[in-house]
Order: C-alpha cells, then structure tokens, then sequence
C-alpha cells in the first residue's frame, strides 16, 4: 500500500537508529510518561467511581429514595397514602416511619441517637438495613415490646450487646407533683446493624413505629412514607409527579435535596483529580516538543534536501507531525491498555499488594470501605484517550512549524 510521502518520511525517521542516542532516550521517555499519564487517570477515576457508587449505595440503603410527610405534624392516613404511592410507575417499595431524636443510656454512658420508628414487614422493600444485621433481625421489633436495633457505632459507644437493656430518654416532658419530667423509657437491645458510613453507624437506632408512636405522642401516626425506586436518578422526576398527585398538604423530597452537598463534593474531587492528573501527560508533552526540536536541528540537512527536490513547506510540517503523533500514539495506546487491565482487576492486584508488604492501605477502624472499588466508565477511558491524543497532536506543532521555516541555503552551507 502506498503511503503519501509525508507519512512515509515520519515514520521512516521514527524507525531509525538516530546517531543522537540522547534523542532516542528523551522519545522513550515521553512514551512512557504519557503511557503512565493514561494509566493514572483511567485508574484514579475508576476508582473514584468505585468509590462513589458504594458510599451513594450504602448512603441510599439507609435513606430513602423519596420522603413524603406532612405539614400538619403527625402523617394519620399514612396506609392511605402509601397506596397511593405505590400506583407510580417507578416507586417499589414503601413503608412508613417515625423519626425522632433522643438520648440512650446504659450505666454511665450516656449518647445522643437519632431514632426511626420502623414497621419491620414494610422497612424491607426500601432500605437494605436487614442485609446489613450483624445480630439479630428486624423481625425481632414486635410491636409492644420495646425493643431496639442499634447501629454499631452506637452498640460499641454504649458497650451493650444483644439482650442488654438500654433507657431512652425523649426530649417530651410528663407534668408531675415535683415539676416537668422528661419521658424515660426501657427497651431490650434485640439486634446490631452496621451499613458502613461511620454517621449512620455511630447515630441511629431502630424502634417499632407504633412504640415510637406511644412514645413520642404521635397519637398513631407516623412522620411520613419512604419510598424507594427503581432507578434512583428518576427521584426528581418521581416527586415532581407525585406532588402534583397527592396535593400541597404534603411535603414531597427526595435524595437529591438532602445529599445534594455530599455528591456534589464527590463529582468536584473527581474533576480536580482529573485535571492534577492531566498535568502528567501535559508534562510528558513538553517533551515530545524538546524531541522534535532535536530532531529538527539534527535534520536540518535532510529537511534542505528535500525542500531543493519540491517538498513545500507544509509537507516538511506534516512530516514531523506525523512523528510526534505517532510517539503520542504509541504511549497512549500503552496506557489505555495497562489502565483497563489494572482497572478490571484492581480488587485482586490490591489484596496481593497488601498481602506482599503485610500492611492494609484503607485500615478498617479509619476508612468506611476497607476495599478499592472500581467501575471502569467507557466514556472516561474515551475522554482521557482523546485527551492524550490531542495533547500530543498540539506538541507537535511548534517544531513541525520550526521546521516548515528551514531555509536550505542556511542549512547547507557548511555541508
């Protein structure tokens, strides 16, 4: 196959043994780095989504996809309602709750809780809490007789285990003889969970929602409904459809609106790691620049030859383009393969590393994940290729230009 003479002239001085071995060495050297550019990037951000799409899970398996309460206070017509949700295409699941906060004592240790009053037959369609159970069941909550799960966190802060009794203290005062009282309550510690996010861990405990309801004097009812979907990026979409369903007297939210922070904190980690990252392919660029500039000065009488046989300026440029690119080429190539490969298998190469220099990089008392999840974006590997690719394409610019400008009398006079 015939290739025009511009490609067939760079690739030709990209296949020679140059006498400037220093030339060669600074082109394996751009190689590389803009192979190790690559394979960092696709790595990192893999990762990155790893990590993401577990916290956004475990996060998501204990909050609900979509909350709706009332602005009248306690939620009465809550199986009403809850019906009435399940008629919308997206929602699978939905079980009512009562949330409140309280103070949870045993001997001398006394901590601040976050308590959720559950129906144990209903929690299950839409939270992954009975997945997660270290102890016990949520089937253990029975109605009436005050018992309660707690998180792991919370369990080792009050040094109890299954079985222990606890005292809850409600901010509710009882009037009495002797002044205001605040409400106390026993309860039987029936389970331990534990979903992986030290603040979910640390402060929640779970009660039957009718004892929650006796408790905090809700009169039967609850706070609200969870809901859960089938597609949790459709939850804006849900409770816009069911606000305008059930009316103004409920209030309708959504993970969006409580966690928006959180995730958006994330997604601007990923693009600062991604843009730090992309200074190493940007830096190995610099030295595609200083190769052709060497080249160049190495090629000058080459480039008056053929200038005096015809070839324009313009095919001199494309010569040493098409050389730059092709080292560009070739280190991307290198780093989309090794990134992909250590991508894929990054959940065995980690514990062989860690089994190698008997150490544990995410120690489980300081990390939430004690794992590196990987989920490997095809649209990420596309964006860091092309990206490489164009970098490597504008370095070449400046010397292919440099020696489009050779004039071949300077060039040849002391030939």
């Amino acid at each position: 196959m015939k290739l025009p003479l511009e490609i067939f002239i760079g690739l030709r001085y990209t296949r020679a043994k140059r006498r400037n071995h220093f030339i060669s060495f600074i082109s394996m050297i751009s190689m590389l780095g803009i192979a190790l550019g690559v394979m960092a990037l696709i790595v990192v951000l893999s990762v990155m989504n790893g990590f993401e799409k577990e916290l956004r899970g475990r996060i998501l398996g204990m909050v609900s996809h979509v909350t709706v309460t009332s602005f009248r206070g306690p939620l009465q017509e809550w199986e009403a309602l809850r019906m009435q949700s399940l008629q919308q295409p997206h929602v699978i699941g939905a079980a009512p709750y009562t949330e409140a906060e309280a103070m949870i004592s045993n001997l001398s240790s006394v901590s601040g809780a976050l308590i959720r009053g559950i129906d144990p037959s209903y929690e299950k369609t839409v939270s992954e809490i009975h997945e997660n159970m270290k102890f016990g069941s949520l089937d253990d909550l029975v109605a009436g007789e005050y018992g309660i799960v707690l998180g792991s966190g919370l369990a080792n802060t009050l040094d109890v285990v299954p079985g222990d009794r606890v005292t809850m203290i409600t901010p509710q005062a009882t009037a009495s003889p002797v002044g205001f009282l605040p409400r106390l309550r026993r309860f039987r510690v029936v389970g331990i969970f534990e979903i992986g996010v030290y603040e979910y861990d640390r402060s929640s405990a779970l009660i039957n929602f009718e004892d929650a309801s006796r408790l905090f004097r809700m009169d039967g009812g609850v706070s609200g409904v969870r809901l859960k979907l089938d597609d949790l990026d459709l939850a804006p979409q849900v409770r816009s459809e069911l606000k305008q369903q059930i009316g103004l007297e409920y209030w309708v939210s959504d993970w969006t609106l409580r966690h928006s922070n959180y995730f958006k904190a994330v997604r601007t980690e990923k693009t600062v790691m991604f843009i730090i990252l992309s200074l190493i392919v940007a830096v190995a660029a610099f030295n595609i620049v200083s190769t052709l500039v060497m080249v160049v000065t190495d090629k000058q009488s080459d480039i008056a030859i053929l200038r005096t046989l015809g070839m324009s300026p313009t095919s001199i440029m494309w010569v040493f383009m098409v050389q730059g690119t092709l080292i560009g080429l070739i280190g991307m190539l290198i780093g989309l393969a090794s990134g992909v490969t250590i991508a894929a298998h990054i959940d065995t190469i980690v514990p062989a590393l860690e089994q190698f220099f008997h150490t544990q990089f995410l120690p489980r008392g300081v990390y939430p994940i004690t794992d590196l999840p990987s989920e490997m974006k095809q649209s990420d590997v596309i964006k860091i290729s092309l990206l490489s690719f164009g970098i490597s394409i504008v370095a070449t610019l400046y010397p292919a230009m440099r020696a489009s400008r050779t004039r071949p009398a300077e060039a040849l006079r002391y030939e």
